[in-house]
């Protein structure tokens, strides 16, 4: 079994098990109700000695569920606890995370709030680790009106596990729709019920195609059927009005992540694994999903975003390169 990096799944179990802040009263209807929060790392394969974006989720527990943490801005703080995360913490960088939201939910309020119905991550940019092992994030965050503390452990590597910015793309012969004796769901998981494929125009080129005649390729990495953290289908929609709207600038490819979910043991694309699949140190494959990653034209990484991006961000990137050719 593949282990894969549950955001939503993960955040649940940590109510009880991270770090967390009991709090507010308040509720529907007079109700009085007891709210825990936690926090996780939601961005992995971080690596030391360039700078990188860190992503946290943040959720509230009560008597109505659980909830996220939306909207506005967080503090972080960062400490080193050394290679096995049992030194005393050394101070590290601070900076201030942003709200992601996931595309076409509300991202509309300017301070953090526990919201039903929107979720997302706080994101920083820019984020440098001076030393691999483990490191801890502090967040300092005023929820509707009280101030709380969060910390969430999380290990760094010495370099990059996954392709990464300033890194040759690896060029991947992806599943298109082109490809000959492959199930529809092979190609998008979208399509695993015998349907048709809805995003054709995200899965006409491989990424070694792409590579070899020059061209940008903006690529997510992901299975919208069976993506838990629900991020994946509406990142693939926002990739879908991404190429509508800079159609000159880079070729965009989703390249789906199973090949057959449903098998025992799971199967997944070549293509996939090429990118994410890797072992940890006890033999156990692990696999991070959703990435976005863009590849400029020389073949090589510029840019990497996961488990969520910033449309406004990604747009200004693929616009900043220069118009295709025809």
């Amino acid at each position: 079994m593949i282990r894969r990096h549950l955001l939503l799944s993960m955040l649940v179990l940590a109510t009880v098990a991270a770090s967390c802040s009991p709090g507010g009263k308040g509720g529907t209807d007079g109700q009085k109700l007891d709210t825990t929060f936690a926090a996780q790392i939601a961005s992995t394969w971080h690596y030391a000695g360039a700078p990188q974006r860190v992503e946290v989720g943040i959720v509230a527990s009560d008597a109505n569920g659980i909830r996220f943490v939306t909207q506005g801005t967080i503090d972080l703080a960062f400490s080193y606890l050394g290679p096995d995360g049992g030194a005393e913490p050394a101070v590290g960088p601070t900076t201030t995370a942003d709200y992601v939201p996931v595309p076409g939910t509300d991202a509309s309020g300017d301070a953090p709030t526990i919201t039903s119905g929107a979720r997302g991550v706080y994101e920083a940019e820019d984020v440098m680790f001076d030393e691999p092992g483990v490191w801890r994030a502090t967040m300092s965050i005023e929820i509707d009106g009280v101030a709380r503390r969060l910390t969430a452990d999380f290990g760094v590597d010495a370099t990059s596990q996954i392709p990464a910015p300033g890194m040759p793309a690896p060029k991947t012969e992806n599943l298109t729709v082109a490809s000959k004796g492959v199930r529809k769901g092979a190609i998008d998981s979208m399509a695993v019920s015998g349907g048709k494929i809805p995003d054709t125009e995200l899965h006409e080129w491989t990424i070694a195609d792409a590579i070899e005649q020059g061209r940008p390729a903006l690529v997510l990495i992901g299975t919208p059927a069976y993506c838990e953290s629900q991020f994946c289908g509406p990142e693939v929609t926002e990739v879908q009005r991404l190429a509508a709207e800079h159609p000159n600038r880079a070729v965009y490819i989703h390249l789906e992540v199973w090949k057959d979910y449903d098998a025992q043991p799971q199967v997944v694309n070549k293509g996939a694994a090429d990118w994410l699949l890797r072992k940890l140190p006890d033999g156990s494959p692990e696999m991070t999903e959703p990435w976005l990653f863009l590849i400029g034209p020389d073949g090589i990484i510029a840019d990497r975003w996961g488990p969520l991006f910033d449309t406004t961000e990604v747009a200004a990137a693929l616009e900043a390169l220069p118009a295709m050719k025809a």
